[in-house]
């Protein structure tokens, strides 16, 4: 009879992880195709809509264009916190306190600014403001071996309560007609878009820009070494004498900090005033942890996945308008693509193999 064998694999060649990751896509797609047959809706009309809906159009390609912009920023971030093995869920509660960090820049900032700093003191807010949201769980988990998971998972809601407090307390706006936002922007705190599109291409050059950056320091500088030794072995890390303390706090600075400033661009690209949290942000700093993840946490590699992503919020719009479905539908799609995903870990960090077991030699009397 045969047994499965399991062993560890300690390398993964990269042919491996994309024949992988392409099966764990092909899996998902093909369960949600189930789902649809279920609820007897053709899979087929319903891949094409989203394709179609996403990509099959400049209206489309410039609506993708504006999703993927915060999930880059926020799947970027989220790279190097989980390249070092920190577990940052909290990107969601991040962006919205930049949002509102810009927001106070926009509208109530004591000092009178020339209109040529206040888009770059926006940005430079959003970032303080996630940065120091997502220092609570750094510093939780490095001095109290508090588990990350569970803070920054929670502080998104108390940042949600933040917003909701402010839009419908006291930044609730006077000619908002009793809506649940801000007053809006003046002129110099609204940030300019490609012409005919919401693209507000500051904050995707931003992105870019932060993708490239981040790439180099993880796999050119000292401190980028040192997130990787921490990551691939925290043993070896403290032995070795790289303090957790400062790797904790410099990827969770930096991983707030940019999805801080995926809130600036929504507030200040999109809406041009803060909004109840749903109106801000329909959930990009959870869709970013699949962006990542899909991305074997390559912050390069991240900008092409953020735009697929990109596509399949826009595609998810399309059925929804095009069939009526639900907006949740969208969930399922990212649910069922990072379960797969996670399940196809498991093939890479372990090799599975069936063997026959060895035969008992027979004991010979004496």
């Amino acid at each position: 009879m045969l047994q499965i064998r399991i062993e560890r694999r300690y390398t993964v060649p990269g042919w491996l992880r994309v024949v992988v990751n392409a099966i764990s896509l092909l899996l998902a797609f093909v369960a949600i195709a189930i789902v649809f047959w279920a609820v007897k809706i053709n899979p087929i009309y319903a891949y094409t809509k989203i394709f179609t809906g996403s990509f099959g159009s400049l209206y489309g390609l410039s609506e993708t264009t504006v999703k993927a912009i915060p999930l880059l920023l926020c799947g970027t971030g989220l790279a190097l916190a989980f390249k070092a093995h920190f577990w940052n869920i909290g990107a969601e509660g991040q962006l919205l306190m930049g949002a509102v960090g810009a927001t106070w820049v926009a509208l109530f900032f004591p000092l009178t600014l020339p209109s040529w700093a206040v888009r770059p003191t926006m940005f430079a807010a959003g970032f303080l403001a996630g940065a120091l949201w997502a220092l609570i769980p750094a510093l939780l988990r490095a001095k109290l071996q508090v588990n990350e998971v569970i803070t920054s998972l929670m502080l998104v809601y108390v940042a949600v309560e933040v917003v909701n407090y402010l839009v419908y307390g006291p930044w609730k706006g006077l000619k908002e007609w009793g809506f649940p936002y801000s007053d809006r922007f003046p002129d110099a705190a609204i940030l300019p878009t490609v012409p005919g599109t919401r693209i507000h291409y500051p904050t995707l050059i931003l992105g870019i820009v932060a993708a490239i950056l981040a790439y180099f320091f993880l796999m050119g500088t000292k401190w980028g070494y040192e997130l990787r030794v921490t990551g691939d072995n925290p043993r070896a890390a403290h032995y070795a004498g790289i303090p957790y303390l400062r790797v904790a706090l410099l990827v969770m600075i930096i991983s707030g900090g940019l999805a801080g400033m995926a809130g600036v661009g929504e507030v200040a690209g999109i809406h041009a005033r803060l909004r109840y949290p749903h109106g801000i942000s329909p959930g990009y700093g959870f869709t970013a942890i699949i962006v990542t993840w899909l991305a074997q946490l390559n912050p390069l590699i991240v900008i092409l996945t953020s735009f697929l992503f990109g596509g399949l919020l826009v595609g998810g719009d399309a059925l929804k308008v095009s069939l009526g479905l639900p907006v949740p539908t969208i969930h399922m799609f990212n649910g069922a693509i990072l379960f797969f995903l996670i399940g196809g870990e498991i093939l890479l960090r372990y090799r599975i193999s069936l063997a026959r077991p060895e035969r008992k030699k027979a004991q010979l009397s004496p």
